[in-house]
Protein backbone atom coordinates (compact mmCIF):
# COMPACT_ATOMS: atom_id res chain seq x y z
CA UNK A 1 0.00 0.00 0.00
CA UNK A 2 1.42 3.64 -0.95
CA UNK A 3 2.79 5.78 1.86
CA UNK A 4 2.08 8.35 -0.50
CA UNK A 5 0.24 8.96 -3.49
CA UNK A 6 0.52 12.39 -5.24
CA UNK A 7 0.80 13.99 -8.80
CA UNK A 8 1.47 17.62 -7.41
CA UNK A 9 5.42 18.41 -8.36
CA UNK A 10 6.16 20.23 -5.49
CA UNK A 11 5.18 17.63 -3.48
CA UNK A 12 7.41 15.25 -5.20
CA UNK A 13 10.25 17.77 -5.67
CA UNK A 14 10.26 18.09 -1.45
CA UNK A 15 9.80 13.98 -1.32
CA UNK A 16 12.85 13.26 -3.69
CA UNK A 17 15.29 15.95 -2.58
CA UNK A 18 14.92 14.63 0.74
CA UNK A 19 16.50 11.75 -0.53
CA UNK A 20 18.71 13.14 -2.89
CA UNK A 21 17.51 12.99 -6.10
CA UNK A 22 16.72 16.05 -8.03
CA UNK A 23 13.29 16.63 -9.51
CA UNK A 24 11.32 19.62 -11.62
CA UNK A 25 8.80 19.78 -14.13
CA UNK A 26 9.51 22.17 -17.26
CA UNK A 27 7.05 22.74 -20.11
CA UNK A 28 7.61 20.83 -23.33
CA UNK A 29 6.45 23.14 -25.49
CA UNK A 30 7.60 21.73 -28.57
CA UNK A 31 4.99 19.20 -30.46
CA UNK A 32 6.64 16.64 -32.00
CA UNK A 33 6.43 14.63 -35.40
CA UNK A 34 4.61 11.13 -35.17
CA UNK A 35 7.76 10.60 -37.61
CA UNK A 36 10.36 12.81 -35.52
CA UNK A 37 13.73 11.63 -35.92
CA UNK A 38 16.74 11.88 -32.95
CA UNK A 39 18.07 14.65 -34.91
CA UNK A 40 14.51 16.74 -35.11
CA UNK A 41 13.58 15.76 -31.39
CA UNK A 42 17.15 17.01 -29.97
CA UNK A 43 16.65 20.41 -32.48
CA UNK A 44 13.24 20.82 -30.92
CA UNK A 45 14.59 21.18 -27.55
CA UNK A 46 18.06 22.63 -28.34
CA UNK A 47 17.22 25.43 -25.29
CA UNK A 48 16.20 22.57 -22.74
CA UNK A 49 19.25 20.48 -23.91
CA UNK A 50 21.36 23.82 -23.73
CA UNK A 51 20.16 24.53 -19.98
CA UNK A 52 21.07 21.08 -18.65
CA UNK A 53 24.23 20.32 -20.64
CA UNK A 54 25.72 24.23 -18.72
CA UNK A 55 24.88 23.06 -15.11
CA UNK A 56 25.79 19.76 -15.37
CA UNK A 57 28.27 18.92 -18.00
CA UNK A 58 26.38 16.86 -19.73
CA UNK A 59 28.26 16.04 -23.15
CA UNK A 60 26.61 13.72 -24.75
CA UNK A 61 22.78 13.48 -25.79
CA UNK A 62 20.02 11.42 -26.96
CA UNK A 63 16.25 11.05 -27.33
CA UNK A 64 14.90 8.04 -26.63
CA UNK A 65 11.02 7.72 -28.39
CA UNK A 66 9.47 4.61 -27.60
CA UNK A 67 5.59 3.45 -29.32
CA UNK A 68 3.73 0.21 -29.00
CA UNK A 69 4.93 -0.58 -32.53
CA UNK A 70 8.54 -0.01 -32.08
CA UNK A 71 10.54 -3.30 -32.89
CA UNK A 72 12.88 -3.62 -29.73
CA UNK A 73 10.00 -2.53 -27.49
CA UNK A 74 9.93 -5.85 -25.44
CA UNK A 75 14.04 -6.74 -25.55
CA UNK A 76 14.28 -2.98 -24.18
CA UNK A 77 11.62 -3.44 -21.29
CA UNK A 78 13.38 -6.48 -20.58
CA UNK A 79 16.39 -4.82 -20.43
CA UNK A 80 15.47 -1.98 -18.23
CA UNK A 81 13.38 -3.39 -15.67
CA UNK A 82 16.20 -5.59 -14.18
CA UNK A 83 17.65 -4.16 -11.13
CA UNK A 84 20.55 -1.78 -12.19
CA UNK A 85 23.03 1.16 -11.68
CA UNK A 86 24.89 3.66 -13.41
CA UNK A 87 28.30 4.93 -12.61
CA UNK A 88 26.97 8.58 -13.59
CA UNK A 89 23.82 10.64 -12.74
CA UNK A 90 20.57 9.11 -14.94
CA UNK A 91 18.91 12.15 -16.34
CA UNK A 92 15.86 12.50 -18.32
CA UNK A 93 13.14 15.02 -19.56
CA UNK A 94 10.06 13.39 -20.83
CA UNK A 95 8.29 15.52 -23.22
CA UNK A 96 5.98 12.96 -24.15
CA UNK A 97 4.03 10.11 -22.82
CA UNK A 98 5.32 8.40 -19.40
CA UNK A 99 7.16 5.54 -17.91
CA UNK A 100 7.71 4.74 -14.70
CA UNK A 101 10.73 4.95 -12.10
CA UNK A 102 11.31 2.77 -9.56
CA UNK A 103 13.66 3.64 -7.07
CA UNK A 104 15.70 1.22 -4.75
CA UNK A 105 16.72 3.44 -1.85
CA UNK A 106 18.05 1.02 1.11
CA UNK A 107 14.73 -0.33 2.76
CA UNK A 108 12.35 1.81 0.58
CA UNK A 109 11.21 1.61 -2.73
CA UNK A 110 9.87 5.25 -4.32
CA UNK A 111 7.65 4.37 -7.72
CA UNK A 112 6.98 7.92 -9.33
CA UNK A 113 5.13 8.00 -12.67
CA UNK A 114 7.37 10.43 -15.15
CA UNK A 115 5.10 12.08 -17.49
CA UNK A 116 5.59 14.80 -20.38
CA UNK A 117 7.68 17.83 -18.32
CA UNK A 118 9.16 16.12 -15.95
CA UNK A 119 12.57 16.30 -15.25
CA UNK A 120 14.81 13.89 -12.72
CA UNK A 121 18.28 12.77 -12.45
CA UNK A 122 18.99 10.43 -10.35
CA UNK A 123 21.94 10.32 -8.84
CA UNK A 124 25.15 7.34 -9.65
CA UNK A 125 24.82 4.05 -7.77
CA UNK A 126 21.19 4.62 -7.38
CA UNK A 127 19.62 0.85 -7.48
CA UNK A 128 16.88 1.46 -9.86
CA UNK A 129 14.65 0.44 -12.71
CA UNK A 130 12.09 1.59 -15.54
CA UNK A 131 9.24 0.06 -16.82
CA UNK A 132 7.59 1.76 -19.74
CA UNK A 133 5.11 -0.97 -19.84
CA UNK A 134 3.67 -3.21 -22.50
CA UNK A 135 2.70 -0.43 -24.87
CA UNK A 136 5.51 2.27 -24.32
CA UNK A 137 4.20 5.45 -25.77
CA UNK A 138 7.34 8.14 -23.95
CA UNK A 139 9.84 10.03 -25.57
CA UNK A 140 12.43 10.97 -23.34
CA UNK A 141 15.75 13.61 -23.53
CA UNK A 142 18.99 11.38 -21.84
CA UNK A 143 21.51 13.23 -21.06
CA UNK A 144 25.43 11.78 -19.87
CA UNK A 145 28.88 12.46 -18.87
CA UNK A 146 30.54 9.61 -20.81
CA UNK A 147 30.46 9.27 -24.55
CA UNK A 148 29.02 5.41 -24.29
CA UNK A 149 25.77 7.06 -23.28
CA UNK A 150 23.42 4.59 -21.16
CA UNK A 151 25.97 2.25 -19.46
CA UNK A 152 24.09 -0.20 -16.73
CA UNK A 153 25.87 -2.35 -13.86
CA UNK A 154 23.03 -4.99 -13.12
CA UNK A 155 22.28 -5.88 -9.53
CA UNK A 156 21.09 -9.14 -10.56
CA UNK A 157 18.36 -8.65 -7.49
CA UNK A 158 14.62 -9.58 -8.56
CA UNK A 159 13.31 -7.13 -6.46
CA UNK A 160 11.54 -5.50 -9.43
CA UNK A 161 9.60 -8.77 -10.15
CA UNK A 162 7.70 -7.64 -6.56
CA UNK A 163 6.70 -4.02 -7.36
CA UNK A 164 3.44 -2.93 -9.91
CA UNK A 165 4.56 -2.11 -13.26
CA UNK A 166 3.14 0.81 -14.89
CA UNK A 167 0.20 -0.22 -16.41
CA UNK A 168 -1.01 -2.03 -12.96
CA UNK A 169 -0.09 1.75 -11.23
CA UNK A 170 -1.82 3.67 -13.97
CA UNK A 171 -4.49 1.35 -13.57
CA UNK A 172 -5.30 1.51 -10.09
CA UNK A 173 -5.05 5.56 -10.85
CA UNK A 174 -7.95 5.19 -12.90
CA UNK A 175 -10.02 3.29 -10.82
CA UNK A 176 -9.55 5.86 -7.89
CA UNK A 177 -10.17 8.73 -10.06
CA UNK A 178 -13.41 6.72 -10.87
CA UNK A 179 -14.01 6.34 -6.72
CA UNK A 180 -13.70 10.14 -6.44
CA UNK A 181 -15.45 11.42 -9.19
Amino acid sequence: MPVLQTSDGDVIQRELAQRGIAFDRWPAQTQLAPDADQASILAAYAPEIARVQQNGGYGTVDAIRMTPDHPDRVALRQKFLAEHTHSEDEVRFFVEGCGLFCLHLGDEVLQLICEQNDWIDVPAGTRHWFDMGPEPRFCALRFFNNSEGWVASFSGDPIADRYPRLDQLQQQQRQLQQATA
